[in-house]
């Protein structure tokens, strides 16, 4: 099977869940790698980048009308986004590191794999 018949067999099977499980998995397991490679600042930026990109999305869906997350749930989701968000700054700035941004991942991870 080709790989894009794969990914659009993929894309017919899988749940939203599963997709926001399988995202968070690569770009948790990409921010590890560069951590454990002993990347640091700007050098982190494409891991760092990948996982800014996600929670803003995420951040988006959750402030879209017609959004059938629990209000709690979706302002709880939005405010990690913003946390992530200044946190990545830090971390890239030298202030932190990358791992609170690799626990919340975690953390988010393991809530969607015990929601499936």
């Amino acid at each position: 099977m080709s790989l894009a018949a794969y990914q659009r067999t993929r894309a017919i099977a899988e749940t939203p869940r599963e997709a926001e499980y399988r995202l968070m998995s690569q770009i948790t397991g990409e921010m590890i790698q560069a951590r454990d490679a002993g990347l640091s600042g700007v050098s982190l930026m494409p891991a760092l980048g990948r996982n800014r990109e996600a929670w803003s999305a995420f951040s988006t869906a959750c402030g879209t009308t017609g959004n059938q997350l629990p209000d709690t749930l979706r302002a709880s989701i939005i405010s990690i986004a913003l946390w992530v968000d200044r946190f990545t700054s830090d971390v890239v700035a030298g202030r932190d590191t990358i791992d609170g941004l690799i626990d919340v991942n975690r953390s988010i991870i393991e809530g969607l794999q015990e929601a499936a």
